[in-house]
Order: C-alpha cells, then structure tokens, then sequence
C-alpha cells in the first residue's frame, strides 16, 4: 500500500473514531433541542437577554410535525419529532404595535388546510391559512376574527363541526363556542366550560409551594383532544412561572359540555432537573401513539423564561388520559425508534451519572460555581469567566461506567450581540451557533476525543448527543470553541447511561401523613437509602395508576399539596441511583 494512501486512511480512521454522536438518533431528551429565540419584551430582559418560549402546539400535517410557540417569529417542522427546522415568519402586522407575536397560538388543520391564530381580544388579528406550511406559503383566511381570545383553540371536530375555546384569567372561566366552518365566524355566544376549583383539587392552588396566597390561581391553554367519542377539554394551571405548573383534564360527551374533572393533573412534572408541564398540547404520531408537549418553566431572569418539553401520552382502559413525565428529562426513544404504547412511557433506563458529582472548570464568573452544572436545576448554571475558545468543564463519574449520552444545557449570561451580526437584542434572531468538542478519560490525564462539533454552524441551546456506540469510561470533558453570544455557561452538563453498579436498595419507613385540617395536603417520610441520589414519588386515586410522579434528590420528606380533598389517595416510592430503580415500596392509602 502506498505511504501517502495509508496515511490518509489513517486521518480518516482517526476523524471516525472521533465522532460517535447518533447521525439519526433514536432517543431525545427534554428540554427539547431547538433554536429558541430571545424574549422579545424589553422590560421582561432587564435582568439580561434570555431565551423564552411556552405554550407549544404541534400538529401532525400531511405526516410532517409542525411547532408553534409562543414569540418565536416563525415556527419549525419536523419528519421525526428530533430534527427541527425553523421557518422566519411574522404573522401580524406592523399596525398591531404589540411585542408578542402568535402569543399562545391556536392551530389545528382542517382537511388539506393549516389554520393559525394568535392571542388576542381586539378585533383585528387575522386567521392564516395554508397549505403548504413547510414552503412557508400563508394567505388570510379571515382578514379580522372579530371575537378574538386569548389562548385560542381550534378544534375541528369529525362531525363537520369546527369549535374555538379561549381564555387566561385567574378570575373568568375557559370558554367554547362553535364557529361556522366556512366563514370562520362564531355561532352564537361563548359558553362556560370550566373554572378553577382549587378548593377542592389542591394542585390548582397559586404558589411555588401551593400556598395561594399572593394571587388567586389562573386558568388558561385550552386545547381538546377526542378518543373513543369522548372529549378531553385540557387546560393550564395555576401558574407558568412555578414548579407545579400542570396540565388538567375535564372529560364529556359534547364539545361545549357538560364536563366532569379528572381530580389530578393529567401532565405535571414538579420536580427533576426540568420543571412544570403545564399549556401544551396532545397529538398523535405517525405510529398512532400520543404525545403531549408543554411549557417547561425556568423564571429565573424573569418569571416568563421557558422551555418546551415533550413526554409520552395516552388512554387507559378506562378512559383516563395520562401523561408520563417519570423520568420526563432523561432519554426516551423517538416514536420511530420504538413504540412506547402504555403507561410506562418510552424510558430507556439509561440513568444520570454525575448528578453532584466533583466538578472541574478552566475558570469561574462570580458566584456561577461549577457545581451548579451538575445539581439538576435548571435554574442554576455555572459561567466561565469569558466565552473564549479553551474554556472547559469536566466532571468525574466516580468510576469507570457505560456512557450513552450527554446533554449539554447552556445558560444565558451576558447575553449581547455584537453589530457587526445585523441583528437585534431581543425577540429571533438566525444564524446563532454553538461549537466545542466532547472529550472522554478513563483516569482523567489521558483523553480522547468523543464528539467533534467544532463546525457545527446550528443553534443547540439544550445540545442532547446519542453516542453510536456506548463508551466505557469515568470522565467527560466538555470544551468550547465558540459561543453565540454571551459567556460559556452551562446549567446542566448531564450524562446518562450505567455505572457499572447495583441498583438502589428500596426504601424502608415509607409514611404518608394527610392532615385533618387540610385534606389537600399530605407531609411524606421515609428512612433515606444510602446508595440512592433520588426518589420518585408515585400517587393517584386507584392503586397501579401511577400517572403522576415527583422526582426529588437527597432529602427524604416531601409536603405535598396536590389532592383532591375528597377521594383517598394512593401512594407509593422507589430509590434511584446511577445503576436504576428500586423496587417500588409497600403501596400506602391515605383516606
């Protein structure tokens, strides 16, 4: 063989072995991966410039999925739900003079046609039509939608019969009112379809912590699903900017009414690295199965600063809709990689491995410290002092595991464009990229190369790598090369797979203590598990309908204020650590 032949094929051997990221991935991993744009709003970036969306839709349109959320000045489609292209597009007009454009956007398609529509109660916001979204080619179907309505949704029902409900307001309840199909026009008056009842159902209740003391707990993200010639009238609640924030379910038998609640919330996600499930939206895949995607809250830089999240979805036996948020921000397959039909979701038991883990970083702004990279919060981030080309961030495993993804989620700090981009400070802005390279050591002095994004020309905000092959080893170094704006920062460097070791022990003294004074509320205890770093915390109303789930790491209490005051409830716990899951403990009734 020639010299200079062998020599290329050994460039070329060594690039391969360099880059073991999936080309097509079969797993994703929450937040969702997509080019989110800036808060648009000057006063909501006083704090600092910060990338904000919530309130997403997607619909499945001529077997391609198409994303809308709120202030994005465009929107994205996707063949696969992994790989998202976003298209620039203003819907309203100059005359509007208003920041949000498609705030909290009702779409929904009607034969051949796309139909969307923004937030509004003036009268002059145009209906847009399409058929042909991915070429970005709209006209107006409606010129003026005189009624307006806030956190509109369209829902076409099979009948023939078209249905719009709206509203956000801690005050008023969400309304529904048949539209004629042709003109788009409301067929008579709004009706009532439902009002908060937090005295009853405790997780409706305003707060962080469900106290509802500062403001009365607001209603809003209508959206309607039909299955088995029922209708799921879901909706937000009590408050984007917390924890708790959740999607409920009213369920009945026409589409104006009447409705009876599901006691829980149908998707809700209060604790875990990404917080709140709350304004989304239901969809079926190209394989059948159902999806819900809804707001993620971060409320840092400011309470409206989120992110989307997308988690497994269904139907029971019984007519139960659920949402599977267990594990919500760990790897799950794609629908095209596996189908994930039943309750149990589409996890695939790869596992956090560096969850306060030792931490390393070339330097350190302020008080960003670099634990705050790896103690699963979202809100917290560690910066490096400059965004410079070098700086890194390194964290130890603890031992030699197996390693099938990372996740690298950075933050925003010091966010500024430079001129010379022809760019703005607020609202979307295009051709944002990040770039850095992946490095892995088993003894943390020799390295090698794992993931080479040093071209990378897109905008990964939550960057999520499916490594080709597993890799064995105890350190991940990750090191920047270039940053689209701002400092390096990162709020999560997470990286899942098997440590190589047993599972947790299961958890003993399991107690759930529900007081008289309050049936809403239950204080839950258990003995701590020594070789565990997280509990997942299982309730609901029937025993094996573990629909809701809260993960919280190294304490061993929970308050919670979620129930519904008049129904015994069941619960149950398992241990987690960086091997898997516990067996669940003894199932507890509280009445």
């Amino acid at each position: 063989m020639h010299v200079w032949l062998l020599c290329v094929m050994i460039v070329l051997y060594g690039s391969f072995e360099a880059i073991h990221a999936q080309s097509k991935p079969a797993t994703y991993c929450n937040p969702i991966n997509i080019d989110y744009g800036y808060s648009p709003i000057p006063n909501f970036s006083e704090w600092g410039r910060h990338r904000a969306t919530a309130d997403p839709v997607i619909v499945n349109y001529k077997g391609d999925y198409y994303l809308f959320s709120t202030n994005q000045w465009g929107y994205w489609w996707s063949s696969d739900l992994s790989n998202w292209h976003f298209i620039s597009r203003r819907f309203l007009k100059p005359w509007h003079k208003v920041y949000d454009d498609l705030c909290a956007p009702a779409v929904c398609v009607m034969g051949d046609t796309m139909l969307v529509f923004g937030s509004t109660y003036t009268s002059n916001f145009p209906i847009w039509m399409s058929t042909d979204p991915k070429a970005n080619q709209w006209k107006e179907a409606v010129d003026s939608f005189a009624i307006g309505g806030w956190d509109p949704d369209f829902f076409p029902d099979d009948d023939g019969k078209l249905y719009m409900y709206n509203g956000s307001s801690n005050r008023y309840p969400l309304y529904g009112v048949e539209l004629n199909r042709k003109t788009l026009q409301p067929i008579g008056a709004r009706k009532e379809m439902y009002l908060l009842e937090d005295w009853r159902y405790g997780w409706q209740r305003f707060g962080e912590y469900l106290d509802n003391t500062f403001l009365d707990p607001f209603i809003e993200g209508a959206w309607m699903t039909k299955h088995n010639g029922k209708y799921y009238l879901q909706y937000g609640a009590p408050g984007t900017e917390f924890s708790g924030y959740a999607d409920g379910v009213v369920v009945g038998d026409h589409p104006l009414g009447p409705f009876t609640p599901q006691p829980d919330p149908f998707s809700y996600k209060p604790g875990g690295f990404a917080r709140g499930a709350g304004h989304g939206s239901t969809f079926q895949d190209n394989q059948h199965n159902w999806w819900h995607i809804s707001t993620i809250a971060i409320s840092v830089k400011n309470n409206f600063e989120r992110r989307l999240g997308l988690w497994p979805a269904g139907f029971d036996n019984d007519g139960v809709m659920w949402c599977n948020t267990a594990f919500g921000d760990y790897p799950h397959y794609l629908p095209s990689a596996a189908s994930h039909q039943g309750a149990t979701g589409g996890n695939t038991g790869w596992m956090l491995l560096n969850y306060n883990k030792p931490v390393a970083v070339s330097s350190t702004l302020a008080s960003y410290y670099a634990n705050y990279a790896v103690d699963e919060n979202i809100k917290t981030y560690w910066s490096a002092a400059t965004a410079n080309k070098g700086e890194w961030i390194q964290t130890d495993l603890g031992n030699l595991s197996t390693v099938n993804a990372i996740q690298i989620n950075y933050a925003d700090q010091d966010v500024s464009f430079p001129k010379a981009m022809d760019t703005v400070f607020l609202g979307k802005t295009v051709r944002l990229y990040h770039q850095y390279k992946l490095y892995h050591s088993e003894d943390g002095k020799k390295w090698k190369l794992l993931v080479d994004k040093s071209n990378n020309k897109t905008d990964v905000p939550h960057d999520y790598i499916e490594l080709e092959q597993p890799v064995q080893t105890r350190f991940i170094k990750l090191e920047n090369i270039h940053m689209p704006t701002g400092k390096f920062a990162v709020s999560g460097l997470r990286v899942f797979g098997n440590g190589n070791g047993s599972k947790p022990d299961s958890v003993r003294s399991f107690m759930v203590l529900r007081t008289e004074k309050d049936k809403r509320s239950a204080w839950i205890k258990w003995s701590p598990v020594d070789n565990a770093y997280a509990y997942n915390i299982y309730f609901g109303t029937a025993p094996g309908k573990w629909y809701n789930c809260i993960m919280v790491h190294n304490v061993n209490e929970y308050y919670f204020k979620g129930m519904d005051r008049t129904l015994p409830y069941y619960f149950c716990i398992e241990s987690v650590n960086e091997n898997g899951v516990s067996k669940k403990a003894h199932i507890m009734k509280v009445e």
